[in-house]
């Protein structure tokens, strides 16, 4: 039972580091890292989103995310503006250049699926056995 090649823990670290070298050469022609591709996945969602709801949307602590959207606004990808109704809140939203950057990214989930030999219905698979992992944090 106390076999390192046993521990779903590993598994999961392991195959995580592993998953972050698939996407990086694929990222990285669109100029991205994979912590800011998770960003501008969930803006292409929705956005604005302070930075709070943003943090909360891809498992990071906003302290963590701040500095990640401030390189995002140095390229001209993201804005970060003062909510006008309280300005305590820190909205973040796509410039015009983020919108379009969506368009490149489209090719990215078939890029991961050729990279891994996986077909969308086994990648579905995967991530759906992991959501007893991916629960809330406390």
């Amino acid at each position: 039972m106390l076999r390192l090649d046993e521990q779903v823990c590993f598994a999961i670290v392991t195959a995580a580091r592993n998953v972050v070298a698939i996407y990086r050469p694929i990222l990285e022609p669109l100029g991205l890292t994979h912590p800011q591709y998770l960003v501008l996945l969930a803006l292409w969602e929705r956005a604005p989103r302070s930075l709070r709801d943003l943090a909360a949307a891809v498992a990071l602590e906003p302290a963590t995310l701040s500095p990640l959207v401030r390189r995002l606004e140095a390229q001209g990808i993201v804005t970060r503006v003062r909510s006008a109704v309280d300005e305590r809140v820190l909205d973040i939203g796509l410039t015009d250049a983020g919108v379009a950057l969506r368009r490149e990214a489209l090719r990215v989930p078939e890029q991961v699926m050729e990279a891994t030999g996986m077909s969308p219905e086994a990648l579905v698979a995967l991530r759906d056995a992991l959501a007893p992992f991916a629960g809330t944090r406390d």
